[in-house]
């Protein structure tokens, strides 16, 4: 199934890519603690590196465009999490589905793969995951690109999220997490993630909510991932570490934030200028997977960034 579903990916990346940049972006499996990480890169190991972590509920796939974009000046890397994308999908008894795991997991296959020091693309999960791996790890990190990854109470949205903070408040209950299924998992719902404030809903590739759609339909996923939204709640705690990890660290940081996301709202953006004194601040007119309506914004605005922040 995960070999099928690899195949799926990597066909359907191909069609959204010039054959040149194509060839340009690799893809691969390394064993993590006996889980198999699959995962995307591009570009030379020799230049600076991205680590390029991604959101729910997507995998790299989100980030296909944005590899051979940059890949003639930076190596990119960006892997599945367990249970995301086209990585194992172990069962609960034998991997522990909490971001404090995923992120100990990112770190090892980072670490196996030879990345030592890198940037990091922060987006939705890829916040909770890179901020845990940077507190840890904070001579690693050169700089930060953070779209919509949240580190701040008021970017998360108190409306969006009330079903959420009930399930945290009331603790997991089958029959409440039954209710929230359709919304989160469907295809309807899935769909909207991707669409929701963007300038051109149309636009928007349909492969990625049907992708997610395939993963998230696994049998026992959605036991799994709501037990990971329920885990969210301890991200909300961890949000005082890792604003005093950016006080202390100051590690440069490019925003690029959708002002439409309905989870992650322009607050959240607006804290880092609190904590972080070296900020490119950009606000983008779309949704939550700004990469998918503008991308080439993106890639243009991280160009222009780390060209003037990192050594060559």
């Amino acid at each position: 199934m995960k070999h099928l579903l690899t195949s799926a990916v990597i066909a359907i990346a191909s069609l959204n890519v010039t054959q040149a940049s194509a060839d340009d972006v690799r893809v691969g499996y390394e064993t993590v603690d006996g889980v198999e990480i699959f995962y995307r890169e591009a570009g030379d190991p020799a230049d600076p590196a991205i680590v390029l972590l991604h959101g729910f509920p997507s995998s790299s796939h989100q980030y296909r465009k944005l590899l051979a974009d940059l890949s003639d000046d930076y190596y990119l890397i960006a892997p599945d999490y367990p249970g995301f994308g086209s990585s194992d999908f172990p069962s609960p008894e034998n991997y522990s589905y909490t971001f404090d795991n995923i992120a100990e997991t990112v770190d090892t296959f980072l670490e196996q793969k030879g990345v030592d020091n890198f940037s990091m693309y922060l987006q939705d999960y890829g916040a909770p995951v890179g901020f845990r791996i940077a507190t840890a790890n904070p001579e690693k990190i050169e700089t930060l690109i953070i779209q919509n990854g949240n580190a701040y109470e008021e970017g998360v949205n108190p409306e969006t999220w009330a079903p959420v903070t009930l399930l945290w408040e009331n603790g997991r209950d089958a029959e409440y997490e039954a209710t929230l299924i359709p919304n989160i998992f469907s295809v309807e719902g899935l769909r909207w993630q991707y669409t929701h404030g963007t300038r051109n809903p149309d636009g928007i590739l349909p492969d990625n909510w049907l992708l997610d759609h395939q993963a998230m339909s696994r049998p026992g996923m959605h036991d799994v991932q709501l037990g990971l939204i329920y885990d969210y709640r301890n991200n909300v705690a961890k949000y005082p570490e890792w604003q005093a990890y950016m006080r202390e660290h100051q590690p440069p940081a490019l925003i690029v934030w959708a002002k439409n996301d309905a989870y992650f709202p322009v607050p959240g953006a607006e804290g880092y200028l609190r904590d972080l004194k070296d900020v490119d601040y950009n606000i983008l007119e779309t949704g939550h997977f700004a990469l998918e309506e503008d991308g080439d914004v993106i890639a243009l605005r991280m160009r222009n960034f780390l060209s003037k922040r990192l050594a060559r």
